[in-house]
């Protein structure tokens, strides 16, 4: 590949972009918001200028309800050789473009599993995708050169190459991704009118559970409604589950001693169910889950810090295999926790206290 058109330059479009012409493809963008393609431009993501005739590769990077409009101009225009699109819904857009009669040998439906919470040109960079997979919904009439084309791509973002169905794709995605990302909007919503005293105590947990809901309202409003039945059919089954799971906290507070039986174990059965549920996200690279072993690490909030304990980490000779701050409430303090395997946290504790690190039990 050495010359791509980006319709489309938000997060997505110009990531991609970014990553393209990191690797030497002449990268040119378009957007229905020409600042929007001149602002990705200024970030070296390509030109915003109109390339001379078709380029190898057209990458459509626009919300689910409009890719099947753009993809058909690009074709009708012979913007270029092959076309994909990276919208988060794979079945409904190919429907559509069936049903405008197009020839969709020369199109492949895509979909990068990468994004932040923030969105625009502003928000790219080009690693986004890096060790991430990017699902590819090639058919039987998918011409071998646009998958190539595709597989291309991927490899210059260097993310992972997954082969799925459309439809199987879809109901994927409904239950990773669009079916969480509305529950932890509910969640967040009840923190909106919470007493200020309640949402000062907000610690790691209430974090790890919004943290998605800071997403761009108008975007999912998009992603959503091109994937509306499987999400609405998880959602079914889980207010089947919360529904069991209230009566089972009323039943906690009966005098009755086996109706208190009864709603422990209805507790039970739900969390029980979550950590099995749990233990099949994949782990670290998109291996098998493993255990860790955390240790906690006491550090001010001062420049320098993060950056000595890793260092320090490194002398002891441990590799961390992941991180997360929890910050403290009105002090300048954080608590560190670096997961290590079991048999390094022994090691590393000593290791880092010999240092003057305060370590956490």
């Amino acid at each position: 590949m050495r010359t791509a058109l980006v319709i489309g330059t938000g997060l997505i479009g110009t990531s991609a972009a970014l990553a393209l012409s990191q690797r030497g493809v002449a990268v040119h963008l378009a957007d229905h918001d020409p600042e929007q393609a001149r602002t990705a431009a200024a970030l070296g993501a390509g030109t915003d200028d109109a390339p001379d005739g078709p380029v190898d590769l057209a990458i459509v990077a626009a919300p689910p309800a409009h890719v099947a409009a753009v993809l058909a101009d690009a074709v009708r225009r012979g913007a270029a050789r092959g076309y994909l699109d990276v919208a988060s819904v794979k079945g409904g857009p190919r429907r559509e473009l069936e049903a405008l009669g197009l020839d969709l040998s020369p199109y492949i439906g895509t979909h990068p599993m990468a994004g932040r919470e923030k969105s625009g040109p502003l928000a790219a960079t080009g690693d986004l995708f890096e060790g991430r997979p990017w699902v590819l919904t090639p058919t039987r009439d998918t011409d071998t050169e646009v998958l190539n084309l595709a597989l291309e791509l991927v490899s210059h973002c260097r993310a992972v190459p997954v082969v799925m169905d459309a439809d199987a794709h879809d109901r994927a995605v409904a239950l990773v991704s669009h079916m969480p990302h509305l529950l932890s909007s509910l969640v967040a919503a009840r923190l909106e009118n919470a007493e200020e005293a309640a949402v000062r105590l907000c610690g790691q947990g209430i974090r790890d559970v919004t943290r998605i809901a800071a997403s761009d309202p108008g975007m999912w409003i998009d992603i959503l409604s091109a994937n509306p039945g499987p999400v609405a059919d998880l959602l079914t089954d889980v207010a089947a589950d919360l529904e069991e799971t209230v009566r089972s906290l009323r039943s906690l507070q009966s005098q009755h001693e086996d109706e208190r039986r009864e709603g422990t174990s209805g507790i039970e059965d739900v969390l029980r169910r979550g950590n099995a549920g749990q233990v099949r996200v994949p782990g670290k690279h998109g291996a098998a889950p493993r255990r860790y072993e955390v240790v906690a690490v006491l550090i001010d909030d001062q420049p320098g810090q993060l950056a000595r304990i890793f260092a320090d980490a490194g002398r002891a000779g441990v590799n961390i295999e992941d991180v997360r701050i929890e910050h403290a409430t009105g002090q300048q303090a954080g608590l560190v926790q670096l997961m290590v395997e079991p048999k390094a946290a022994p090691v590393l504790s000593a290791s880092l206290r010999e240092r003057g690190w305060a370590i956490r039990q």
